[in-house]
């Protein structure tokens, strides 16, 4: 099942930048570690050894996991999208009914997602009730502690 993962070009580019300094900076270093400890000697109590192997574990599975997500992105053609109905990749302002807050959101894959920097992810209950709505349409949300109601203010690239 290859689902697919949603991205601003933004996000995608972080992703292949990260991928590229972790393929070729830090799996040098690692591999470096790694030589250094079995040069320590007996490997079979060699902390170091352990240590540089575990991180070297760790590096190919995060090289792995973001190989994935590049061959499964999506990204998100923001010059083509009208900012009629609120979408992935647009921004949306909304009004707390009850508390008479202003936010602003910009709607992205969950991969991205950022609520203290203003990134909501597609998938959350606020993202998914924002998602076809037009200026000025309202949403409840339905939360532990009752139902928070929004009012949608602007729909911005």
């Amino acid at each position: 099942m290859s689902e697919e993962i949603l991205l601003t070009q933004e996000g995608y580019d972080k992703i292949v930048a990260e991928h590229e300094e972790l393929v070729s900076v830090r799996r040098k270093e690692v591999s470096e570690r790694l030589k250094e400890a079995i040069s320590y000697g007996d490997i079979s109590e060699n902390a170091e050894y352990d240590s540089a192997k575990n991180e070297q574990a760790e590096l190919e599975e995060r090289i792995l996991k973001l190989e994935n997500m590049i061959r499964k992105a999506t990204i998100i053609n923001e010059a083509d999208m009208t900012n009629d109905v609120v979408k992935v990749g647009l921004t949306v302002k909304v009004l707390d009914v009850e508390l008479g807050e202003e936010d602003e959101y910009t709607i992205v894959g969950s991969t991205e997602a950022d609520p203290f920097g203003g990134k909501l992810s597609n998938e959350s209950e606020l993202g998914k009730g924002l998602l076809g709505k037009k200026k000025g349409d309202e949403i409840e949300i339905i939360v532990p502690d009752g139902i928070l109601k929004y009012r949608v203010l602007d729909i911005t690239k």
